[in-house]
């Protein structure tokens, strides 16, 4: 389709800026992304784009409810509504949220051609000039009546009804997995058994900062530990687990672990698994709504087992 991507490392946000050019159309970014979990820096990355007319479009799938990507300057938000919002797994759908805070007119045409030109697949119409009056909501009007009709996507009516039940107790789910899950990597951070944690609420220095600057009432539910004993360590771990389920993926009510050196990244060689974050032992789990003392149970004889 013509679009080229470009990856940088979020740490730096001037990363972003010294990537740009004038063919750059967005910036894109996961708040939590996986399986490092350093929070993106939504308000510096938005704060180079808008200088430059270039729209932050945030990921929120992992950090709903904690994280409100709009408020630190994200022009766009998308969800795999699969994950927390439906809560359950069952159902395959996503959103596309326009803020209606960003001006796709301000750096010209150029930067954002194909809403501030005459567009063939509708007639014509310039987009930014038609929804004028209903405000700078160019990007989300053409999503819906080209992109849709010309790529698909739409979501079935019932997963649409699955996932209207999972909003109504959305916060409340999230407030659990957020418990639970600072809990678990508490247990993790003091076993002698792991040689490190990855998690949002126990890490220090500028990751903490940005966790507390852009997570509020709770720092997710996934978490990453390294066993000693690399691959066959991890592949232990899992297979001894009794309660949570050996699934790839996120935000499931469930507690959820994955050993991805043997599963999701098996297809990678070492060094290219290195280079994604992800090392021999490392272990990634999505802790669910249970009973806290069930989940830590299950997870520290699993953790015997890979030892």
């Amino acid at each position: 389709m013509g679009i080229e991507v470009r990856f940088v490392d979020p740490t730096d946000p001037e990363n972003f800026r010294n990537a740009t050019d004038e063919r750059t159309r967005a910036y894109f970014g996961e708040t939590l992304p996986n399986p490092r979990l350093q929070v993106f820096p939504i308000q510096e990355v938005s704060d180079i784009g808008r200088s430059l007319g270039i729209p932050l479009i945030v990921d929120n799938t992992a950090a709903p409810v904690f994280c409100r990507p709009f408020d630190h300057g994200a022009a766009v938000t998308t969800y795999s509504t699969t994950k927390y919002i439906g809560g359950h797994g069952t159902s395959i759908g996503g959103l596309i949220i326009d803020g209606g805070n960003f001006d796709w007119e301000a750096a010209g045409p150029g930067r954002q051609p194909s809403l501030n030109t005459p567009d063939p697949c509708y007639n014509g119409v310039v987009w930014t000039e038609a929804i004028k009056p209903m405000g700078p909501i160019a990007y989300i009007m053409k999503a819906r009546t080209t992109l849709l009709r010309d790529l698909g996507g739409s979501m079935s009516p019932f997963n649409a009804w699955a996932f209207i039940q999972g909003l109504e107790t959305l916060p409340l789910r999230m407030r659990e997995h957020g418990s639970n899950a600072l809990k678990v990597a508490e247990y993790l951070k003091d076993n002698g058994k792991v040689s490190s944690v990855t998690y949002p609420g126990t890490s220090e220095g500028l990751e903490r900062e940005r966790a507390d600057a852009y997570l509020s009432g709770g720092y997710g539910a996934l978490i990453g530990f390294e066993l000693p004993g690399g691959v066959e360590s991890g592949r232990k771990f899992i297979d001894s687990l009794e309660l949570l389920y050996h699934v790839a993926n996120i935000g499931d009510s469930r507690s959820l672990a994955i050993h991805p050196a043997s599963t999701t990244h098996s297809q990678l060689s070492s060094e290219e698994q290195l280079s994604a974050g992800v090392t021999p032992g490392y272990v990634r789990l999505s802790i669910g709504i249970e009973n806290i003392e069930d989940i830590l149970a299950d997870i520290d004889q699993a953790i015997n087992k890979a030892s």
